[in-house]
């Protein structure tokens, strides 16, 4: 399992032990809708297991590491890989696929037999 796409708590963005940040940046979602359904979950609905493992993860779980993504677009990254690999990873493949398409346009132009291009360079010599 990568670095990345595991667990970790967040207790830089989490209220206490920064679990409910962990899930909130593994999953992707809101921390705000991940903090709401655990107490909403534990009050209403009265799970109280739900308590104890927030002490077990809390207990269990690495911290983030300070430098684990470089930049926002990273973050948002991995955590689509985490949500749906299948897509990610296709998502890449045509990003590849639209790069190797404009390198050969370019490779193509450069290449080819164009008197303009060739008049320009003669002009310079």
């Amino acid at each position: 399992m990568s670095a990345r796409t595991k667990f970790y708590l967040d207790p830089q963005d989490g209220k206490f032990k920064g679990v409910c940040a962990g899930i909130a940046d593994y999953t992707g979602v809101e921390v705000l809708w991940v903090r709401l359904a655990t107490a909403g979950l534990t009050v209403i609905a009265q799970q109280w297991w739900i308590i104890i493992a927030y002490f077990v993860i809390a207990w269990v779980a690495d911290s983030k590491p300070n430098d684990l993504y470089d930049t926002p677009e990273d973050a948002k990254f991995w955590q689509g890989v985490r949500s749906n690999p299948k897509r990610s990873t296709t998502e890449v493949r045509s990003k590849l696929r639209d790069i190797d398409r404009r390198l050969a346009d370019m490779e193509l132009h450069y290449t080819s037999r164009n008197s303009r291009l060739a008049e320009e360079i003669d002009s310079l010599r």
